[in-house]
């Protein structure tokens, strides 16, 4: 699709085209409506990178993450720029917030550059923006998410078991009354990790009501100080004795706000999180997590995005799943005798 493709559909000249572009105050509004309705309907995204092309696409591949603050997402891109280095390629960082919308423009501007693929942990399971832009011609990657469709590669963490080994250590040691934090519920990786802990809890001859689900609006530091303080309002009787995180950052605020509340950690409340960032084992109680492998993630998404551009005939979808393990840490390391 090219310029001359939106100047003829809207009757219009190139330059009347390049001036809605580029300085639409100078074009009459009926024009400029008539040209935006054509690129509408023509699906044309302006390339503003072709001035710098010859032909094909760029030496650039786009990264989106769901949140730049965390370590997490950080050591992925480390992977993914480990690996792109050494292929003379350069990484385009884009931070999505968690925000479908902010996504959404993020990859306009990624496919405005022309490069030669996306990676990306996704706000939303099911998102049509990427399928066209693989219609499009720009590959993509899924990344510490799995894919559902036999032609799209993915990179990811089984989660489900990351969830079970969590709440089998702390049911092993006696914990009856568990909360899980996390959130929001609409993330994957959020459910699949709570769903693994019912698993394990059944495999314990435990049922539901031991895992209280306390949701957070986001994975962050904030939110797990807010979601201790409300397990801390409940009566002692009711009151978790530990702490399942979706994530590292939501571990280190409870464990801030326990701490505040002057609450032993992990004589009154056990906790583990998710991820074992750096952070994890620096706390001021060694914080017990379940570790994903994330520079491997990151390296191992751009391999594949680089085998799929170089080899588009003889390239092999694949979604691969890497498995968690436990590490155990001071921050769980408590057996109950009673509850």
């Amino acid at each position: 699709m090219s310029i001359r493709d939106v100047a003829s559909q809207a009757g219009v000249s190139v330059g009347t085209v390049s001036n809605v572009l580029n300085r639409p105050d100078i074009v009459a509004a009926s024009t400029r409506n008539r040209v935006l309705a054509a690129i509408s309907e023509l699906g044309f995204v302006p390339n503003d990178a072709a001035r710098q092309l010859r032909r094909g696409r760029g030496r650039t591949l786009g990264l989106v993450v769901l949140d730049v603050a965390n370590p997490f997402f950080t050591d992925v891109a480390k992977g993914v720029e480990d690996a792109t280095g050494a292929a003379g390629m350069a990484v385009i960082f884009c931070n999505s917030d968690g925000d479908p919308a902010k996504e959404s423009r993020y990859l306009d501007l990624l496919e405005e550059q022309r490069v030669q693929g996306v990676l990306i942990t996704p706000v939303d399971d099911a998102n049509e923006r990427l399928v066209r832009l693989r219609e499009r011609g720009v590959l993509v990657i899924l990344l510490d998410r799995r894919s559902t469709r036999p032609d799209v590669c993915s990179v990811a963490v089984d989660d489900r078991l990351g969830g079970e080994l969590a709440i089998r250590h702390l049911a092993e040691a006696g914990h009856r009354r568990i909360a899980f934090v996390g959130g929001p519920w609409r993330l994957e990786q959020v459910r699949d990790r709570y769903h693994g802990g019912l698993h394990a809890l059944r495999e314990a001859g435990l049922t539901e009501e031991h895992l209280r689900r306390f949701e957070t609006p986001s994975p962050t530091v904030a939110a797990g100080r807010d979601a201790a303080s409300r397990i801390l309002g409940l009566p002692r009787s009711a009151r978790a004795t530990a702490v399942f995180c979706a994530n590292d950052l939501l571990a280190l605020g409870v464990l801030q706000e326990l701490t505040r509340q002057q609450v032993r950690v992990p004589e009154d409340i056990a906790l583990v999180g998710y991820d074992d960032i750096d952070f994890a084992a620096a706390a001021a109680v060694p914080l017990s997590s379940v570790r994903q492998p994330r520079q491997r993630l990151g390296q191992t998404a751009a391999r594949l995005m680089l085998d799929e551009s170089n080899n588009p005939d003889g390239h092999q979808h694949q979604q691969v799943i890497f498995e968690p393990e436990l590490v155990v840490r001071e921050s769980s390391q408590f057996t109950r005798t009673a509850n």
